[in-house]
């Protein structure tokens, strides 16, 4: 198990915060979605074909991750909060033990 760090409006004791345990092999968005958190609509269920897992990846763990393909930074054109850095689709961010500690920054809607 891992351990991922949710965090809302940049402030870890905000509502819609979570510190979520996950199983590895899992995308970011699969763990977010079973532990409930606020901030991952995930419409499209992990098919790359929407916008709404969008999250901001906080250093170091965002250089950590494989580099986003085309397909993801076509959709993060169309996420509700402008792209910034670190922005990946949680779709698309595979869970391993070298991101245990992982910490993302949730944007303030995903519509």
């Amino acid at each position: 198990m891992i351990t991922i760090h949710f965090i809302a409006n940049n402030d870890p004791a905000a509502q819609g915060s979570a510190l979520v345990k996950s199983k590895t092999g899992k995308s970011l968005m699969q763990a977010a979605h079973a532990a409930g958190v606020d901030g991952i609509a995930a419409d499209c269920g992990g098919s790359l074909t929407c916008a709404t897992c969008h999250v901001m990846v906080r250093e170091p763990w965002a250089s950590q991750l494989p580099p986003a393909n085309a397909d993801e930074l076509g959709m993060l054109d169309f996420t509700a909060l402008p792209r910034q850095p670190g922005s990946r689709l949680a779709c698309q961010i595979q869970l391993t033990s070298a991101l245990d500690g992982l910490t993302v920054d949730l944007p303030a809607s995903q519509y």
